[in-house]
């Protein structure tokens, strides 16, 4: 019997608490993977509406820009084409099941939150959305046209545009993607904030650093002409400072238990 050997009682105690300890970490890993498949099953279904009903209005929207100006794209491999549609069908299948993505995520993060933190995450997904939404459509309606027009017209005298259609879908998204990325800097701001990562002070004592930086890399993204390295700088360090004074008014999240 367990109480006539005591180490055998110890032994079984032990293996009874790791049990216990393993049950929380396998109910996390079960439903990381339901997390998981259930995503990878709505980006194969989006993948598929998108290619068989909303591909070829798709490319006549992202051709648009070189049409206009009437290029004709080409493609030089076999399959450029075929690759190119299923590209652009695999990001709008993504786009298109989004809601359904984010909603998996939010059901998986929610039960790690407090009341108050789960108000404050709603409230930061609905404008980390609207953000990077008006950060795409800025840099398509406004950047990527300056951007475009300069390279066809500083080509222009030199050789006859023969656009590859895969390079220049790549292009596009190249361009215009991290425009909506860079968008999110308030809210990223906001979180490490948060998190204690950084703060106001700080922040203000890396103005001019950040303004440097980020003139250096419009510089690099952007061709070389001063109108597109403004168009893309200047909005990007205005969100910045659009940051800097969100963080003003943000408490760490330490600080705000302890009060």
């Amino acid at each position: 019997m367990g109480f006539l050997n005591p180490k055998k009682s110890k032994t079984a105690h032990t293996q009874d608490e790791v049990q216990q300890l393993n049950q929380p970490l396998i109910s996390h890993l079960m439903a990381l993977r339901k997390l998981l498949v259930s995503c990878a099953i709505a980006i194969i279904a989006g993948f598929v509406i998108s290619f068989y009903f909303f591909c070829d209005p798709l490319m006549d929207f992202i051709t648009a820009p070189i049409s206009s100006r009437g290029i004709t794209m080409i493609y030089t491999a076999v399959s450029e084409a075929m690759t190119t549609k299923l590209k652009v069908s695999f990001i709008s299948g993504i786009v298109l099941f989004s809601p359904f993505i984010f909603y998996q995520i939010w059901a998986f993060v929610k039960p790690a939150l407090y009341e108050n933190e789960i108000r404050i995450f709603r409230l930061l997904f609905c404008v980390g959305v609207v953000m990077f939404l008006v950060g795409v459509a800025f840099c398509y309606r406004y950047v990527y046209e300056l951007a475009l027009n300069f390279f066809i017209i500083a080509g222009e005298n030199l050789a006859t545009p023969m656009l590859s259609i895969d390079k220049y879908v790549g292009f596009l998204f190249s361009f215009i993607l991290p425009f909506g990325v860079m968008f999110e800097m308030p809210i990223a701001v906001y979180m490490g904030t948060r998190m204690g990562w950084v703060n106001y002070a700080r922040l203000c004592s890396w103005r001019k650093y950040v303004f440097f930086g980020i003139f250096i890399i419009a510089a690099i993204l952007t061709p070389p002409d001063v109108v597109s390295q403004i168009m893309l700088g200047v909005p990007i360090y205005l969100l910045y400072e659009v940051g800097v004074q969100v963080s003003r008014f943000t408490k760490n999240r330490r600080t705000a238990q302890e009060a």
